[in-house]
């Protein structure tokens, strides 16, 4: 399971460094902060099921602040 989180690091890693490339810098910053998380939590050495536990909460408050991002925050139809 902690090879799987560091899948996870590289493709966070990878989506840090596009946004980087297309000016999106804050959600860049957001990416390399995940990525350094999921980097660290790989080489923790934890059971199986703690890290079933801890991506079951990232997903959860991903998916909470995304809601709250898209209902209240995001203004449809603007863009630069």
């Amino acid at each position: 399971m902690d090879r799987m989180f560091r899948v996870i690091s590289f493709w966070t890693g990878m989506m840090a460094i596009l946004f980087m490339v297309g000016g999106m810098h804050e959600m860049a910053m957001l990416f390399f902060g995940q990525t350094g998380v999921f980097l660290a939590l790989s080489y923790l050495n934890l059971t199986e099921r703690t890290y079933i536990y801890i991506f079951g909460a990232y997903l959860t408050l991903f998916f909470v602040g995304f809601t709250y991002y898209t209902t209240f925050i995001m203004v449809p139809g603007v863009g630069h």
